[in-house]
């Protein structure tokens, strides 16, 4: 059973190299694992994978060491702790605004005692059924890790309740959502909100981070004392490529 990039990063304090895979390229993952970054986010919200794509993809990400964390299409129990089985580092799970869904999550993909998650303990997190059942709870409470999204006005002003839940790892500040519910309202700056979260998030010693594409977003963000700080993507670099690669053509002569 393999350990937590992402979570080693957390507990010695240092950032998470993080990038963003959408589409089923399995050599992404060997290529951002070798450039040295430590967990890869797996975004099926609004992308689609069938079920074999998204386990061969978690299959290599365990060949080449290095995290994913999912975010899925689905808050039903089991298919959520399913992702886990499969080989997932962590899970993100969008537009959570109370301590209940929260708590609810927990539940859902955490083992007891911290939540109330299945045990099968033959999938490929537990090297397919070669370990003691005892053993293998207490290594998924340790080494997987939960990430909820603040998406909302309603979680910006819960966000303390968010990150006291027990068994949340990360909170994840989502500026489209959030931006865009926030320029609707009024009532508060995008920047305003992730002043909040991080206070809420160095309270109660819990790690959260967002995109930050920007290097001055990045600087910006971890001086607030965000860990997970996302700078790249398989999406934003074919087109920053393409349109660089195009310029060629006019400097042929």
């Amino acid at each position: 059973m393999r350990k937590s990039k992402t979570l080693a990063r957390i507990r010695s304090e240092e950032v998470i190299r993080t990038c963003v895979l959408g589409h089923f390229t399995p050599g992404y993952i060997c290529h951002a694992a070798r450039v040295g970054y430590d967990c890869i986010w797996l975004d099926l919200e609004h992308r689609a994978l069938t079920l074999r794509e998204t386990q061969y993809l978690l299959a290599i990400s365990h060949l080449y060491d290095i995290d994913i964390m999912l975010r899925p299409p689905t808050l039903e129990k089991t298919g959520l702790y399913r992702y886990l089985e499969d080989g997932a580092a962590g899970l993100m799970i969008p537009f959570v605004s109370t301590p209940k869904k929260a708590k609810a999550l927990v539940d859902a993909v955490k083992f007891p005692p911290i939540g109330d998650r299945g045990i099968d303990n033959a999938g490929l997190d537990a090297d397919f059924h070669i370990h003691d059942a005892d053993d293998y709870v207490a290594w998924a409470n340790r080494e997987t890790f939960l990430c909820v999204q603040i998406e909302t006005p309603e979680a910006v002003r819960n966000v303390e309740e968010i990150a006291a839940v027990e068994g949340v790892d990360m909170l994840f500040l989502g500026p489209g959502d959030l931006g865009l519910r926030l320029r609707q309202s009024g009532e508060m700056s995008l920047d305003e909100a992730w002043e909040i979260v991080a206070a809420a998030c160095r309270k109660h010693g819990v790690a959260f981070g967002g995109p930050t594409i920007a290097f001055d977003e990045m600087q910006l963000r971890k001086s607030q004392g965000a860990q997970l700080l996302v700078n790249s993507s398989e999406f934003h670099s074919w087109s920053s490529a393409l349109q660089q690669d195009i310029g060629r053509y006019d400097e042929l002569v």
